[in-house]
């Protein structure tokens, strides 16, 4: 069967790439490296939340932001724990619920609530939800929950 690796060229140490997602997720490893002759690390592959990551130091710059990794999280402190490390030390906000890391790395932070919320049978309330979400840039479940029940 196939599989599907999303591979990232980055512009930085991969070593230290991979010690910040470290940081920033619990149980990444590297599934498997290649090494240049001086020992530096020139490819990994690692898995990050579950999910295979392919990674090259080259020189290139981080694709745009139209490929981006999304996080799907339960609670508001899960959404605020990888806003925060993500964004932190360099890293960008942008609009609902994205951000770029300090390598440049478009993120989506994205709170299960979200979709239930905009997929409301209720078209009225899904509006709000995702007016809401417009005006958002960090994803903040209980605005989003007021918003959708106001009216």
């Amino acid at each position: 069967m196939a599989t599907i690796t999303p591979f990232l060229w980055l512009n930085h140490p991969i070593d230290e790439v991979i010690a910040y997602y470290s940081s920033v997720f619990d149980g990444v490893h590297v599934d498997d490296e290649q090494r240049m002759p001086d020992g530096s690390l020139l490819t990994a592959t690692i898995t990050l939340a579950g999910q295979r990551v392919g990674l090259l130091s080259g020189g290139q710059e981080p694709p745009s932001e139209a490929f981006s990794l999304m996080v799907s999280v339960e609670t508001q402190d899960e959404v605020d724990h990888y806003w925060n490390a993500l964004t932190a030390d360099g890293g960008e906000e942008s609009q609902c619920g994205w951000l770029k890391d300090k390598y440049g790395i478009s993120w989506q932070i994205i709170p299960t609530a979200l979709g239930r919320l905009l997929g409301d049978p209720d078209s009225a309330r899904a509006g709000r939800a995702m007016q809401a979400m417009f005006a958002m840039r960090r994803i903040v479940i209980a605005d989003l929950e007021a918003a959708a029940a106001a009216g």
